[in-house]
């Protein structure tokens, strides 16, 4: 396995290779796995799950032969030379890449997990020349693989149709997000996280990104609209690290809240503890996720697992992750967001509701059978 993501524990593929490979321990006696990590020249942190009495899950670092140019020419060298290079090393007879990067040359037969065509949906997401070129690398590349999993119906749907892919060679299997991850009842742990933070009793929660189909400015004008006595009760608390400042797809949405005069009533808390998401979770009236295009959608699925009333987009996978668990708006309607909020924020009765079929659904969803259907996706890319 392609274990690149090990490097970045806190990012949505990193969180899911990592739990892959526990579901995989769990589930599989049989094969042996090597787990591939290229060593850069920069040095990050690598969070490989830990197994006790276990000689079935191998890691093995190597170092980067490029090490004198920057992290981008790395990266690509690693996917589509070092990675190459150390399968044959190390006589591997299968090889995942559990993300959209695929090499385009490999000695043995390979699976590629595709969480997103996102570059090749929303055409801004390739605005520069080397994202173009990087994209059409992959896209060929993913072409030449044995078998392709999806995160969705939806996924499968664009794969098919922007790369040409053959739908029999796709196979669906859904994410999860970490079994720990569940409703938190405790008023002082809720209580010392909303000090944390500096946010108020009440409040509706976002997280999930800054980038443009993240929908984050239409929520703020959305929320701007509400009644103001609903604004003087419910902050909007919007949650995560604000990055890449000045870049034309990360718009920073402080201004807008100075524009609107919402200082006190929009809490950015910038980068938060992950321990700490079950708790804000938790602890709001409501959350909304208002994405224009999600592959999958896991912040969806980490509220509906916290029992948090959800809100969220018509558009995309999201209907098919969320099913009857959530409250589903047009996330292009600024009118349809604030009329969402407002339904839910005077309605104790639909939260209630919505909360129960919420945790329901997110039942449906998990990292065994994550792993089991991604074993058996190996077994038929061997035998073919």
């Amino acid at each position: 396995m392609n274990a690149l993501f090990l490097q970045q524990p806190t990012t949505g593929s990193g969180q899911h290779l990592f739990h892959l490979i526990r579901g995989l321990h769990d589930c599989d006696q049989e094969n042996s796995y090597t787990l591939l990590s290229p060593k850069f020249r920069r040095a990050y942190p690598i969070s490989y799950p830990r197994f006790s009495e276990s000689d079935r899950f191998r890691n093995v670092e190597v170092w980067s032969a490029v090490v004198r140019f920057n992290e981008h020419l790395e990266k690509l060298w690693w996917e589509q030379v070092g990675l190459v290079q150390a399968c044959a090393k190390e006589g591997v007879d299968l090889l995942h890449i559990p993300y959209f990067a695929a090499p385009l040359v490999s000695p043995v037969p390979t699976v590629v997990t595709i969480h997103d065509v996102i570059p090749l949906i929303l055409k801004e997401y390739a605005w520069r020349r080397q994202s173009k070129a990087y994209t059409w690398l992959v896209s060929e590349s993913a072409k030449h693989a044995r078998a392709v999993i999806a995160v969705s119906e939806c996924s499968k749907r664009d794969i098919v149709r922007t790369l040409g892919i053959p739908a029999d060679r796709i196979h669906v299997i859904g994410n999860a997000v970490d079994e720990e991850l569940k409703p938190v009842t405790d008023s002082w742990a809720l209580s010392k996280v909303r000090d944390r933070y500096s946010i108020g009793d009440r409040y509706i929660l976002y997280f999930g990104g800054f980038d443009l189909r993240k929908n984050v400015l239409r929520l703020i004008r959305s929320y701007a609209a509400l009644p103001e006595r609903l604004r003087r009760e419910y902050q909007l608390v919007i949650a995560g690290r604000i990055h890449q400042l000045g870049h034309p797809l990360y718009p920073d949405p402080r201004p807008l809240v100075r524009e609107l005069g919402l200082e006190d009533q929009v809490i950015f808390t910038g980068q938060f503890r992950e321990e700490d998401k079950a708790r804000l979770l938790s602890g709001s009236t409501a959350f909304i996720f208002p994405s224009l295009y999600e592959g999958f959608g896991i912040p969806a699925l980490e509220a509906m697992k916290c029992g948090a009333p959800l809100i969220t987009s018509n558009t995309s996978s999201l209907p098919e992750v969320v099913g009857d668990g959530g409250y589903l708006i047009d996330p292009t309607s600024e009118s349809s967001i604030t009329d969402a909020i407002g339904c839910l924020l005077d309605s104790p009765d639909r939260r209630a509701e919505l909360s129960e079929r919420a945790q329901e659904r997110a039942g449906h969803f998990s990292w065994r059978q994550v792993a089991e259907q991604t074993l058996e996706v190996y077994r038929r890319a061997r035998a073919a």
